[in-house]
């Protein structure tokens, strides 16, 4: 797929459930291992710059602004694939992970808290 414009990023945006806020939960996943990563959001201006450069932004709720994952530990997400689910309410990112993406150095924000699992 060819880089959009902003055109057709607007109308994408246009076409999502946003919560009462005007942001959308996003999921990373690993490019090669399909390992779910995090969860986070994207207001509008997080979406835009992402599918502009590529390079993965979010919205920070608890410090009210724009995020580029990785621009202050350099555990970055390049983009690889953007996916919207079938109800338009959640974003999907594919993307190349450098380092760590769990603020607390580990790679998977998921790793922490088993529940449960059929295989124990």
């Amino acid at each position: 797929m060819n880089a959009m414009s902003i055109d057709e990023i607007k109308r994408v945006w246009s076409s999502l459930k946003l919560n009462d806020k005007g942001l959308i939960p996003v999921i990373a996943i690993d490019g090669n291992s399909n390992q779910v990563l995090m969860h986070a959001w994207m207001n509008q201006e997080a979406f835009e710059k992402t599918l502009l450069t590529e390079v993965v932004t979010y919205f920070s709720r608890s410090r009210n602004k724009l995020w580029v994952k990785g621009e202050e530990s350099g555990n970055t997400q390049s983009l690889i694939e953007l996916r919207i689910d079938c109800d338009k309410d959640t974003v999907l990112l594919k993307v190349q992970q450098k380092g760590n993406a769990c603020h607390t150095g580990k790679q998977t924000c998921f790793d922490e808290f088993l529940i449960w699992s059929k295989n124990d």
